[in-house]
């Protein structure tokens, strides 16, 4: 059996991270999370570029733009979106997640999900660097371990680089 070695350094490759700014607070904690973890694994600020946008439902035409550009190794999402008493929460969930799936097919690029989808805002913040850690945090990591290994699937786990 043979497997593709996982890759976590982030040194000369470049992120996009796509951050709401709809529940900024726990958005802001998300970013720091996953900024910090690009930056232990080797990453330069300058090879880290956020993009604001309103909420979450416009996170995937944002990532879809970066993604297209050829700049980036990796896109990483980040937003909250807390159930309320209507169908809105279920309508932004499928939308933000059919769209960040979308990006990934259309274009082949690496794209992180680090949308919380939760009931409460206490849950937010469990997993904001909270009880349950920084989602940012692993949303970070598992972009640059799916940039490092895309590449490598082109060629047998043997030859990899």
């Amino acid at each position: 059996m043979r497997s593709y070695p996982v890759g976590l350094e982030a040194g000369g490759l470049r992120f996009a991270v796509v951050v709401s700014r709809f529940n900024h607070l726990i958005c802001a904690r998300l970013l720091e999370g996953c900024v910090d973890e690009l930056r232990y694994r080797g990453a330069l600020d300058d090879d880290i570029d956020v993009a604001w946008v309103p909420g979450a439902y416009e996170i995937p035409l944002a990532a879809r733009r970066l993604a297209e550009t050829g700049r980036y190794a990796a896109v990483i999402t980040l937003g909250v979106v807390v159930r309320g008493g209507t169908p809105h929460f279920d309508f932004v969930c499928h939308g933000v997640t059919d769209g960040v799936r979308e990006v990934i097919r259309d274009t082949g690029v690496p794209v992180a999900f680090g949308v919380l989808t939760t009931d409460d805002v206490d849950q937010a913040l469990e997993r904001a660097g909270g009880r349950h850690g920084n989602k940012g945090q692993e949303a970070a990591a598992a972009a640059l371990e799916m940039a490092r290994l895309c590449p490598r699937l082109a060629t047998r786990p043997d030859a990899a680089p």
